[in-house]
């Protein structure tokens, strides 16, 4: 019994000890002058706010390229220059979408929008076909006819999850033949008139056909059906005569891309698992002129957690850590979180080796004492991050916000989904108010007047923390009854 308590001590000592160790090398490379110098470069009126795509964007991606080379990290065999392809498309707002039955008539913006799909125009038989699930499909003759259905699932889910839903609909109506798919829209989390702003403009989505030919596809359409009075006339009707009308916007492929590099590990057998430190440097470009100004520099988001990696890439380029590191600058996020979800779906390694990932984002900030890490009792890293905030003199706390579901609004989230625990280390605020609002996706979001002596405290509990993760001999994983559990479980096998 002594000597198990005697052995318990010594090893906390010695963590103890490696801790302190950590901290000293955190403080041998962050610096207060380099974190502005870098800031100021993004979020410069030169960059035009990092659009994806632009020109402006491409020099910052470099530019990132550029410093991981120069602090000793290492280009994947796939990307020798560090940029990772990621294949996109960009389509113009659409023109037309009316549809007309029964004395109805629903036209674009004011009652439908478009989804996906090429040009079509035809009158041609509807069914119904309630949510058009699998089974639905399965058991109707839909070719050559205009299948309409509910949005979403018996289950009222996310705007998020209709989106989901209605692409493996779209796919089954391909499949089987149908001319056009019409979903019912009444999904009160997200009102028409915000979903019609969102999604009737000029959009920016992966290109899953990079290397081929525009593929032709049917037309996908919600129409607003927010008092269910179209579900009831369906129900009722089952078949009838629809008039369609679509003409889409133009489509133009692109290549844009995210920021790649690794450190190997020190540990014989750790260095087999990598952490993953990520954040997105794309922002929104220019926009409309707010007091004079049209340029969205966005310095806090994302520059500062696009340079919260460049000091952990740079601390961990010149001391390495036991497990391996892997850097991620993501493009697209703005669009959608799209460079991340390439990423995962394109990685050059084994998703089952990327042990964690450790993303910072931000909005703003409204309290200098704190940083909030957006899933922070959700990993069993929790420790060690309070631990490194705490260092600094920085409390760590969790999201104050999770009606605004940030976890799954960022880069982070295309981890979980994998499996792969990761929380979001974002700036510390304590409420949506007026202070966050002032700069987020607003031209005031410059790099003048960022409180840096907060940001040096940041910067090194984020760095810190990158250190404590990257060394520990405790398993990396989500914490029990986690949303995202299971799927950690079966990742890992």
């Amino acid at each position: 019994m002594k000597k198990t308590i005697f052995f318990t001590l010594l090893m906390l000592a010695y963590a103890s000890v490696f801790a302190q160790i950590d901290k000293e090398l955190t403080d041998a490379t962050v610096n207060k002058s380099k974190i502005e110098s870098h800031i100021y470069f993004l979020a410069s009126d030169e960059l035009k706010g990092r659009n994806t795509p632009s020109p402006e964007q491409l020099i910052a991606a470099r530019y990132l390229a550029t410093q991981l080379k120069s602090y000793g990290v290492k280009a994947l065999p796939a990307y020798p220059n560090y940029l990772q392809p990621v294949s996109m498309k960009s389509t113009t707002a659409p023109k037309e979408a009316s549809i007309s039955y029964k004395d109805k008539n629903f036209k674009l913006v004011e009652n439908t929008v478009i989804l996906d799909g090429n040009n079509l125009k035809t009158e041609a038989e509807a069914v119904f076909l309630d949510y058009g699930t699998n089974e639905d499909f399965d058991k109707a003759d839909v070719k050559g006819k205009i299948v309409v259905v509910r949005g979403g699932s018996t289950e009222q889910g996310s705007p998020q999850t209709w989106f989901f839903k209605g692409k493996e609909k779209h796919k089954k109506a391909m499949e089987k033949g149908a001319m056009a798919l019409i979903e019912l829209y009444n999904n009160p989390q997200l009102p028409w008139k915000i979903l019609v702003g969102y999604l009737n403009r000029e959009g920016v989505e992966l290109d899953s056909e990079a290397n081929t030919a525009t593929p032709s596809t049917i037309p996908h359409i919600w129409l607003n059906d927010g008092d269910s009075k179209e579900v009831s006339f369906w129900k009722e009707s089952k078949k009838t005569k629809v008039k369609l009308a679509v003409e889409n916007g133009t489509i133009k492929k692109f290549t844009t891309y995210n920021v790649v590099g690794y450190v190997e590990g020190k540990d014989t057998k750790l260095k087999e698992e990598y952490v993953v430190y990520s954040a997105h440097y794309d922002h929104v470009g220019i926009g409309n002129k707010v007091d004079g100004d049209s340029i969205y520099n966005g310095a806090r988001d994302n520059a500062i957690g696009t340079v919260t990696v460049l000091s952990a890439a740079e601390n961990i380029g010149k001391y390495p850590t036991n497990r391996s590191a892997l850097f991620v600058l993501f493009t697209g996020e703005e669009k959608g979180l799209l460079g991340s979800r390439w990423f995962v779906e394109h990685s050059p390694l084994e998703l089952k080796k990327m042990v964690y990932c450790f993303n910072s984002d931000n909005g703003g900030y409204n309290d200098t004492s704190i940083a909030t890490i957006i899933g922070l009792g959700r990993t069993t890293a929790e420790a060690f991050i309070k631990q490194a905030c705490q260092a600094y003199g920085l409390t760590a706390t969790d999201d104050p916000a999770p009606e605004q579901g940030l976890f799954d609004r960022s880069d982070n989230v295309n981890f979980a989904k994998k499996g792969i625990p990761a929380p979001t280390f974002s700036l510390g605020f304590k409420a949506f108010d007026d202070e966050i609002g002032k700069y987020y996706h607003q031209p005031a979001d410059h790099a003048e007047g960022l409180d840096y002596d907060y940001l040096y405290k940041f910067f090194s509990a984020y760095v810190y923390s990158c250190r404590l993760i990257g060394n520990t001999s405790e398993k990396l994983f989500w914490k029990a009854g986690d949303k995202y559990f299971e799927a950690g479980k079966k990742l890992y096998e």
